[in-house]
């Protein structure tokens, strides 16, 4: 990148002006500088970044009581129920 002088910023001054107008390089400055301050601002507060909480292990579900198996349907066809 190279080294800009004093005259290199002036002309990059003077066509962002021309380029954007006066109104909206207010604005972006303006912005720019709020959004810099809520960023300091954020970074210094301990309290920003909360640790994780300890989540409490997880208790096994209690044993389900053993459900009598079903009994398969009898197989009915055309001549009847077989046995």
């Amino acid at each position: 990148m190279p080294n800009l002088g004093g005259w290199e910023w002036v002309i990059i001054a003077v066509v962002a002006l021309v380029l954007f107008g006066g109104t909206k390089l207010a604005n972006f400055g303006k912005n720019a500088g709020t959004a810099i301050r809520e960023f300091k601002e954020e970074t210094k507060s301990p309290s920003a970044v909360e640790p994780p909480a300890a989540t409490p292990p997880v208790a096994a579900p209690p044993a389900a009581a053993p459900q009598a198996q079903a009994q398969p349907a009898p197989h009915v066809t055309d001549e009847g129920p077989r046995a």
